[in-house]
């Protein structure tokens, strides 16, 4: 897997990660929601770059120009519903995309120990398409690979691209070992810790309930 860790140049990109990690920022639904979106529409961009284009002559008042125009057999996925931000954030800069939702949660068995429950699916087919993965917390890397387990049974994916906000080092190490080789992982930052119950420190929190508020 191939890591695009956008952190290590500095840009206004890290001004957005500071607010939906700092405390008080956070209280501010609206805020934490339009950062998360904002942070999907750059690492967007530069995902942009790695997508197959065409040549496509485009006609102005005043003459021709040939423009090179990415191909479009993109399929976008985001994991609900902590994804839903993100995912608003990358069909910002890709207009004609095919969607497609999968609900997956931790379903505890002891205070610490749980498993991956996958719920909901609703996708176009995915045979022979790219297909972006949402999921704006990287943390165990568990609900990636069962999502990926649910998704590969649409059709031969030709590639995939996974877009996160925080993603975990140990993470990435267990995403890497269930998915195919040509992936790429485009993350706006890396924490190096997960805590006993498997939540990225320092991290920013449940995604989920700071976007769309507290579950029970």
């Amino acid at each position: 897997m191939t890591i695009h860790n956008l952190e290590t140049t500095n840009s206004v990109l890290n001004n957005f990660i500071s607010e939906v990690r700092n405390l008080s920022t956070q209280k501010d639904a609206m805020r934490f929601r339009r950062n998360i979106e904002r942070i999907g529409e750059i690492l967007s961009y530069e995902l942009s770059k790695k997508l197959s284009y065409s040549y496509k002559n485009v006609v102005s008042p005043l003459g021709v120009k040939k423009t090179s125009i990415s191909q479009k057999n993109l399929v976008l996925c985001s994991i609900l519903r902590a994804g839903l931000p993100l995912h608003q954030g990358i069909l910002n800069y890709f207009d004609s995309i095919e969607n497609a939702f999968i609900s997956a949660y931790r379903k505890h068995t002891s205070d610490t120990d749980f498993e991956i429950i996958v719920e909901y699916l609703a996708s176009p087919s995915l045979d022979q398409k790219i297909l972006i993965l949402a999921d704006p917390m990287l943390a165990t890397g568990s609900s990636l690979v069962a999502v990926h387990d649910a998704l590969k049974k649409l059709g031969n994916i030709k590639q995939i691209h996974i877009v996160s906000v925080i993603a975990s080092t140990e993470g990435i190490a267990y995403v890497d070992k269930f998915f195919p080789k040509n992936t790429h992982l485009w993350v706006a930052t890396i924490d190096k810790k997960l805590d006993e119950n498997g939540y990225i420190v320092p991290g920013l929190g449940d995604a989920g309930d700071l976007a769309y508020g507290t579950k029970l």
